[in-house]
């Protein structure tokens, strides 16, 4: 019985003697401050994490913001967001270095719009702001106390990270996956942030890359393939015009709903704005229809005007072609899946492409061996003089 006594008096010691700090589960470093905070989370993007308390008496919380920004000289952002989702209306702590003084300073600011973000009084009552920076791994820091707006203990809060700052404005962040997922929902009283990064948003960036990349990535050139080599085949005719046409309207229907979607998030998010990538894709789409139409155009091989047809079909081809590869990779770039998928493709074009090489090879050899006999075949008639056409005069 005294054995258990003593236990039960060493459990209870250990308990109360255990600080808020010391039961943090994220993986944030110590803070140097003085304030203890009774929670700690890894936010889910930008590498960044929060340290907070809630008084639930008087309705206010402390903050501790910890992040990296984009590079040397730039800041890092907290804010809360009193009227929806997103930066759109947030009231933001920014962080960073002065120029004037080197000192790292925390100023306020109410987002009203993507265009306008001064430096101005923020919506709910805001002290004890400070920042500090961490030489070593050059992490910044926002310290903050704020008044809960409204009864609700369920916030709307928004991080950032910016590359520099000019003048004592901080210039614009990027707009990779990570910056635009950088929102969520906290939660005072059960101690965690969940993501509100738009899921169905996600879902159809990643769908607008997968119908591009199989049109315009795979599809087209493997059209382009049939009919520049497979025809030189006589047996293959005309089975290889309708494989080609096949192939190439499927990948027209499927281009299109790719190039929809990617309307689509142009249109939820109006600020955010790829201009190449976007007018790619509208010269392809413009390119792909005239394309389509061509087919109801196409005059008979013993047609006047069927030279120049062939001579538009081919370049109009090769454009989309070369417009699709050019605007995947721009594509890549923008939607950030991760390494392997930009390999992957790489790798698959670059069979196509191998294959292709192989093909021309092929089909000269051919072309060539037919125009040798030809030369040593003596003129019988109109049948013998009248000449195949040739499969490279695609």
């Amino acid at each position: 019985m005294a054995s258990l006594r003593s236990l039960l008096v060493l459990f209870v010691l250990s308990a109360v003697t255990v600080s808020p700090a010391s039961s943090q589960t994220c993986s944030s470093p110590k803070l140097t401050n003085s304030n203890l905070y009774a929670a700690c989370l890894d936010l889910p993007s930008l590498s960044s994490a929060l340290h907070y308390s809630y008084d639930a008496a008087n309705k206010s919380a402390a903050v501790a913001f910890v992040a990296k920004p984009a590079q040397s000289g730039g800041w890092v952002s907290w804010a809360l967001n009193p009227t929806g989702m997103g930066m759109v209306g947030a009231q933001a702590l920014i962080a960073f270095k002065d120029s004037s003084t080197g000192a790292m300073t925390v100023k306020t600011y109410n987002v009203s719009s993507y265009a306008s973000v001064k430096q101005s009084k923020i919506s709910f009552e805001v002290w004890d702001m400070s920042a500090e920076e961490n030489s070593g791994d050059g992490t910044m820091r926002i310290y903050a106390k704020f008044k809960v707006p409204g009864d609700a203990s369920k916030l709307n809060h928004v991080w950032q990270v910016g590359p520099s700052v000019t003048d004592g404005m901080p210039d614009k962040h990027d707009f990779a996956q990570a910056n635009l997922a950088s929102k969520g929902t906290l939660d005072l009283v059960a101690g965690q942030s969940t993501s509100t990064a738009d899921g169905s948003r996600t879902k159809k960036k990643n769908i607008h890359g997968i119908l591009n990349v199989v049109s315009w990535g795979i599809m087209f050139p493997v059209g382009i393939i049939i009919a520049r080599y497979v025809r030189t085949f006589p047996s293959a005719d005309p089975v290889w015009f309708y494989l080609h046409v096949s192939c190439q309207f499927s990948a027209y229907v499927i281009g299109v709903a790719g190039w929809g979607t990617g309307l689509k998030l142009g249109s939820e998010s109006p600020s955010v704005v790829y201009s190449n990538h976007r007018n790619i894709g509208i010269a392809l789409f413009c390119l792909a229809t005239v394309q389509i139409f061509a087919l109801l155009l196409r005059p008979k091989k013993d047609h006047k005007y069927r030279t120049y047809w062939n001579i538009y079909h081919h370049g109009v081809g090769y454009a989309i072609l070369i417009l699709g590869i050019l605007n995947i990779f721009k594509g890549y770039d923008i939607l950030k899946p991760g390494e392997k998928w930009k390999t992957a493709y790489i790798i698959v074009i670059s069979i196509l492409g191998g294959i292709a090489v192989f093909l021309e090879a092929i089909t000269w050899i051919v072309v060539l061996r037919r125009r040798s006999n030809k030369s040593t075949k003596p003129y019988d008639g109109y049948n013998n003089g009248q000449s195949r056409q040739e499969p490279l005069a695609l």
